[in-house]
């Protein structure tokens, strides 16, 4: 039962979709329009953003306001734990994109972290010169690839998404793409178990939830259009970490938006 709720609560904290692309082109991925990305089911994606609203204000708002109350030194720490393991996502999309130089820095980064580190709580790393993690997923890498983004989306409690987002997610957990999925749900260890898997993710989102209280009712008080707000918001922020561009985006705090899609 515990498993089971795991799970409802974490796929309510992440981005997952099972979206047919349409017959006219529009929805396939393609480069015929990289500037324009088409919200080819605006009706439907308005009515589903509505329903994440009320499930955010009700749920994950409290939450996250809850988790806020932990003390400073304790989230911090959760923070940097969770930051040091999306950098086994990171690694093998650094190498996949060709960033071979940054991937043998995140090696030793997560390396570093977890052993002098303690599993990541502390971050020697930086102190050491390594530069700042630039998160990376598969999403990004088919971006990278030259892969249009198809149409965007918004999942059903999981919040803003796109079709290639959702594949190169899809490759990170059945395609075998993500290492931490690998050896914590794929291969049940005396070590690692599902729940390690599922509870580091839902933490993930709460805690992201949580840095970003302020910046989304900020948001959504200074918007003539909300959803088109939170639409334009993920567009270019996926573009901009796909471009590696250093530009940051005022309104989120980390710009990690895979952990928003609430997350």
């Amino acid at each position: 039962m515990k498993k089971i709720l795991i799970i409802v609560l974490t796929s309510i904290l992440l981005t997952f979709s099972n979206v047919n692309a349409g017959t006219d082109g529009e929805n396939s991925l393609s480069k015929k329009n990289p500037k324009e990305t088409k919200d080819c089911f605006e009706k439907v994606n308005r009515g589903i953003f509505a329903f994440n609203q009320g499930l955010d204000n009700a749920i994950f708002e409290p939450l996250a306001k809850g988790y806020r109350k932990l003390p400073v030194p304790i989230r911090h720490g959760t923070s940097n734990v969770l930051d040091n393991l999306s950098t086994l996502m990171t690694i093998p999309n650094n190498l996949l994109q060709g960033e071979i130089k940054k991937a043998g820095q995140n090696t030793v980064r997560f390396a570093v972290n977890t052993t002098l580190g303690i599993l990541g709580i502390f971050d020697p790393a930086s102190g050491l010169g390594f530069a700042t993690l630039e998160k990376e997923d598969y999403g990004q890498t088919l971006g990278s690839w030259g892969i249009g983004e198809g149409c965007y989306l918004v999942l059903p409690i999981l919040g803003p998404s796109t079709v290639r987002d959702t594949i190169g997610m899809v490759g990170s957990t059945v395609g075998g793409g993500d290492p931490w999925y690998n050896v914590t749900v794929k291969n049940d260890t005396h070590y690692f178990t599902d729940f390690d898997y599922y509870g580091t993710r839902a933490t993930s989102g709460i805690d992201f939830r949580a840095k970003n209280i302020e910046s989304f009712e900020s948001l959504e008080q200074n918007s003539l259009d909300f959803y088109a707000s939170v639409r334009s918001l993920y567009l270019q922020d996926r573009k901009q970490k796909i471009g590696n561009s250093k530009k940051v985006i005022d309104t989120m705090d980390d710009g990690d938006w895979e952990e928003i899609e609430s997350n």
